[in-house]
């Protein structure tokens, strides 16, 4: 194992949380846009990103090691982001809003609004800030036990 893996895995978990933060904050800006951008009918729908595992990214070989396969193939060495996945399905009734005069009503007068709800992304964003947090915590409680490690050899 690697003696910088924490910072590697705790990169990793920056970058991915930043990623949610910003699916997020997407997600409330669109909390009311009845048309989709990319010409598909309907309103906006709400967006999720999706993590796995990561496996070992330096991938390095070490000259005097024959099976260096358990420092290179073993999870738990950060995340990585698999896809940032769209709500599919029908939209609830509870997002229909009677507005006959709206552009975007259908014949009976109704308007479908996007499925996300603000308090579930507020909670969502508090989350996502915390993990983002608990990595820079990580990655500064690193460096300072770097620099301690280096005194030691002066």
């Amino acid at each position: 194992m690697s003696a910088f893996m924490p910072l590697f895995t705790a990169a990793s978990g920056l970058s991915a949380q930043r990623t949610r933060l910003d699916v997020i904050a997407n997600n409330i800006a669109n909390a009311d846009t009845t048309r989709r951008s990319d010409g598909k009918p309907g309103p906006y729908r709400k967006q999720r990103v999706i993590f796995e595992p990561r496996y070992n990214p330096i991938r390095f070989q070490v000259p005097m090691v024959q099976n260096p396969g358990v420092m290179t193939n073993d999870p738990g060495t950060g995340v990585r982001i698999v896809d940032v996945k769209e709500q599919d399905g029908p939209l609830l009734e509870k997002y229909l809003r009677y507005e006959p005069s709206h552009p975007d009503a259908n014949a009976e007068g109704y308007v479908e609004y996007p499925d996300v709800d603000i308090v579930t992304e507020m909670v969502d964003m508090i989350d996502a800030s915390r993990a983002y947090e608990a990595n820079v915590t990580t990655i500064r409680d690193f460096r300072a036990m770097w620099n301690e490690a280096l005194k030691i050899g002066t």
